[in-house]
């Protein structure tokens, strides 16, 4: 195992109690690091579990974001960045816009190369303002924290724990390139275990494995350094001495994965891997008269939930109305999320909606 995880057991077994929630445990103190986007409203439930249960949640985030917002109920620390909201929200209907539009392979991959960098920049960005600012990094370092729940997509809330020297713990779906299993030296093998981004299964013939599979698993190295190399300097400069993204990485005591393994390919898991999905599912409440009424009108066929999630509200036309086209060929009611210029193809099957109690509903 790697050295972060070779931690004694009372050690782990505390920090699991710690965030597990026991009801008679001492209230403890956490610092929350998330991403922004789906990561942060995945997160915003297990946090109201940490807050109900007598824990102190502490939040920082960038001034600047898409959903992270003050709250009542959680302590928010916010930091200035270098971008206005403004830019932040061009480069999301930018990366929408470059996703749904046309051409050749290639054309698409250099709009999504262009696209990434951009975003990268903000990112980066906005982890090396919550490094360097002093102020904020002295009310950390004497608030004395338990442990950090972070969201490792991006690596900042691992910097921050080490340069903490606190426990942290992952919520994650997945990190880029496969790197969990690298840094906890999961075994990962590609006879079995299908790459991401692949049509495959845990069923694979020989070429599908010596060829395709393979030479996907073989190129993550590559993709985790064009990714993460800018966040090795960074961390390597703040923490003042080499670090890897894999040894960073290899420090947390538990990862709570957001999956449910009745939905995933079989794998080796590593004992600090916890599957936790539809954690942030929580206790439906009563639909609305509104949609009460889109429900009980739907008949025998029911109604499907469609939107392509909390960052894309508009889409080109062309594409909406292909979705359109779609979702009118099935006998179901469709309530589609959707903030965009009405299709003028839309079937009269399709509800439009800005906003879904996308749990209730379902």
């Amino acid at each position: 195992m790697a050295s972060g995880l070779a931690a004694p057991l009372p050690f782990t077994v505390g920090v699991v109690v710690l965030l597990s929630l026991l009801g008679l445990a001492a209230g403890g103190k956490v610092l929350v690091v998330p991403v922004d986007g789906s990561h942060w409203l995945s997160m915003l439930e297990v946090l109201d579990g940490l807050r109900q249960r007598g824990h102190e949640v502490v939040v920082v985030a960038p001034e600047v974001n898409l959903h992270i917002k003050p709250s009542k109920n959680i302590v928010m620390k916010m930091y200035p960045v270098p971008f206005t909201q403004e830019e932040m929200d061009e480069n999301v209907r930018g990366f929408t816009k470059d996703l749904f539009e046309g051409g050749s392979f290639l054309e698409r991959f250099i709009r999504f190369y262009q696209r990434s960098k951009k975003s990268s920049a903000l990112f980066l960005a906005t982890c090396t303002h919550l490094l360097y600012n002093r102020e904020l990094m002295r009310y950390l370092e004497d608030s004395k924290f338990d442990a950090i729940l972070t969201d490792p997509f991006l690596p900042c809330g691992q910097i921050v724990a080490e340069h903490l020297s606190v426990p942290s713990l992952f919520f994650l779906q997945q990190m880029p390139c496969g790197l969990e299993h690298q840094a906890t030296q999961c075994p990962n093998p590609p006879s079995y275990v299908p790459r991401a981004f692949t049509d495959l299964t845990d069923h694979m013939t020989f070429l599908q494995r010596r060829v395709k599979n393979l030479l996907i698993g073989l190129s993550e190295p590559v993709l985790c350094y064009l990714f993460y190399t800018e966040y090795r300097n960074l961390a390597s400069e703040f923490l003042q001495r080499d670090v890897t993204m894999q040894e960073l990485f290899s420090k947390a005591s538990v990862m709570l994965m957001r999956y449910d393994f009745v939905f995933e390919f079989p794998r080796p898991v590593m004992p600090n891997m916890v599957y936790v999905g539809g954690i942030n599912c929580v206790q439906k409440k009563p639909l609305s008269e509104e949609f009460e009424a889109m429900v009980n009108a739907s008949g025998e066929h029911g109604v499907v939930v469609f939107s392509l999630g909390s960052m894309v509200s508009e889409i080109p036309m062309k594409k909406a109305m292909e979705i359109a086209d779609a979702l009118g060929t099935v006998p179901q009611t469709v309530l589609w999320r959707y903030t965009g210029p009405t299709p003028p193809n839309l079937p009269k099957n399709v509800k439009l909606v800005k906003w879904l109690p996308q749990n209730d509903l379902l």
